[in-house]
């Protein structure tokens, strides 16, 4: 009792105990409290989100609060540079998407303008043969339609008892031509007005008798393409007995488009082949631009006149042309491929790689386009040479941007609503925006249709007719697979709408069937039913 009432020891002994109880508490300490902070931090960085409505974000699982579906984990990847609105793809799943990027370049802009048409003679060499002078056709020289004739080729013979009275005036007056020439010159000249040669007249005043029937010559080279007459017929002075056409020039009558009439002038060359002559090629100028739109197909004329030796090319065969349309105002401008471009209505956006990065990573831009070239579009604002843009499977980088959260085309401002933490700070104007942007998300469609046609101005017609149905963001229709592949707002509208417009406009779909009179109203070239 004496060692510990020494105050020495007392204090040694206070201060031994100390230490080992500080070491007790204080070195399990830091373990329990790193264990404790890696725990927070791995569930800090844990996102659920739901599949069908990507913009939701907690940071526990649980139910979607607007579909009640299981949410998912989403797996957070990306590097401490990238832009936080930027789309991170691993290297697999680009390759698995399909994502290729070219360059942004600048280039002529050439625009090829196809055109389809059909060959028609030309309306300044079609003549009618007509009777001159009243009488019965007792006999027709021509007797078929597509039978070649030559300038001055007897047509028919005709009885007419006004001819046979005119001529024997002519002989009596003959009689007393010297004594009397202006009534011989006067019974002459009423021959010649009812188109009777003046070898005809005097072969009638020499032999002294009196023709019954008058021969009607043809006034113009070319082919019968209309016979109106038959043998016995009686016809009136002026009633048309042949149509003849002349073939040696024909014209090349194509149907443009008042989308394509901006880029077609008079004077242009247009290249064009023959459906029936295969392997032959023909070339000439724009001669003439209807000034008026046709109500019906929304067509102009497009005349092409060009010579037809040999009678090679015959009125209603098929033709395409081909015009290359030089855009001088916009030159050395940049142009990027079509199917770079995502449609949202009035918006155009494309995705864009960041540079000075070896990973895919793309972020969303708008850009603002020019006019179609082909397959390609030109720019006119919001991208920049040597720029690297999606060229291929855009819709695929655009869904996972979606499913991250990300800026996307159908949410500009990205798609983050709240976590698990915040709800209860969120406002109720802020939580009534983002559930409506929610659901606009999830009443969007896609869908993919079959729709007859056949060529680019199918294409052009079935993608307006689509377009103009509400709710409709987007529609693109293929001339090979004959599918159409649309974007919609299923709250605004469905595919039976969207159906029923394209065939309106004249094209059957999987449902419905266009009528027969819109139809047959469609260009020749447009013309799919067997």
């Amino acid at each position: 009792m004496k060692i510990f009432s020494n105050k020495y020891v007392r204090y040694s002994l206070i201060l031994t105990g100390g230490i080992l109880l500080g070491w007790i508490f204080f070195h399990s300490s830091p373990a329990k409290e790193e264990k404790h902070d890696h725990a927070a931090e791995a569930s800090k960085s844990e996102v659920w989100t739901c599949s069908m409505h990507p913009h939701i974000r907690m940071d526990k699982p649980g139910k979607c609060p607007i579909c009640a579906m299981d949410l998912i984990p989403l797996s957070q990847s990306g590097t401490a540079e990238m832009d936080p609105a930027a789309v991170h793809l691993t290297e697999e799943a680009a390759q698995l998407a399909n994502v290729l990027t070219s360059v942004v370049s600048r280039q002529n802009t050439e625009k090829e303008v196809r055109l389809y048409g059909k060959v028609q003679a030309d309306e300044r060499l079609l003549q009618n043969q007509v009777a001159h002078i009243s009488g019965r056709v007792e006999k027709l020289l021509v007797n078929f339609t597509g039978e070649p004739v030559r300038k001055g080729q007897k047509l028919a013979l005709i009885y007419s008892p006004e001819l046979v009275t005119a001529q024997q005036e002519l002989l009596e007056a003959a009689k007393t031509k010297k004594a009397q020439p202006e009534i011989y010159e006067a019974a002459k000249e009423k021959l010649r007005q009812w188109k009777l040669t003046d070898s005809q007249i005097s072969a009638i005043e020499s032999s002294g008798n009196v023709q019954a029937n008058v021969e009607v010559e043809s006034n113009t080279s070319g082919i019968i393409t209309g016979r109106r007459v038959n043998n016995g017929d009686y016809v009136s002075q002026g009633s048309v007995l042949f149509e003849v056409s002349d073939l040696s020039r024909v014209w090349v009558l194509f149907d443009a488009y008042e989308s394509d009439l901006p880029f077609l002038k008079t004077g242009d060359k247009i290249d064009f082949t023959i459906q029936a002559l295969p392997g032959s090629t023909y070339s000439g100028n724009i001669r003439f631009i209807d000034p008026v739109i046709d109500p019906v197909n929304r067509v102009a004329k497009v005349r092409v006149e060009i010579s037809n030796p040999g009678a090679k090319l015959k009125p209603e065969m098929f033709a395409t042309g081909l015009v290359k349309a030089n855009l001088r105002e916009l030159q050395n401008k940049l142009v990027i491929p079509r199917s770079a471009v995502l449609w949202t209505g009035k918006r155009s956006i494309v995705y864009v790689k960041q540079p000075n990065s070896e990973e895919p990573i793309f972020k969303i831009r708008e850009i603002e386009l020019g006019p179609q070239l082909g397959n390609s579009y030109v720019v006119l604002d919001g991208l920049a040479d040597g720029e690297e843009i999606v060229t291929q499977s855009a819709f695929s980088v655009d869904a996972a941007a979606q499913l991250e959260g990300k800026p996307s085309m159908m949410n500009p401002s990205g798609g983050i609503v709240s976590t698990g933490h915040n709800h209860g700070e969120m406002t109720g104007e802020k939580a009534g925006m983002n559930m409506e942007q929610g659901t606009e998300m999830a009443n969007m469609e896609h869908q993919t249709i079959k729709v007859s046609g056949n060529c680019e101005m199918c294409k052009d017609r079935i993608e307006t007719a689509a377009k103009s149905v509400s709710g409709v963001s987007s529609a693109e229709w293929s001339s090979e697979t004959k599918m159409l592949h649309v974007q919609f707002d299923g709250a605004k509208t469905n595919l039976d709408d969207i159906q029923k417009a394209i065939a309106k406009a004249g094209h059957d779909t999987e449902k419905y069937k266009a009528s027969d009179a819109v139809y047959k109203a469609l260009p020749e070239c447009c013309a799919y039913r067997k």
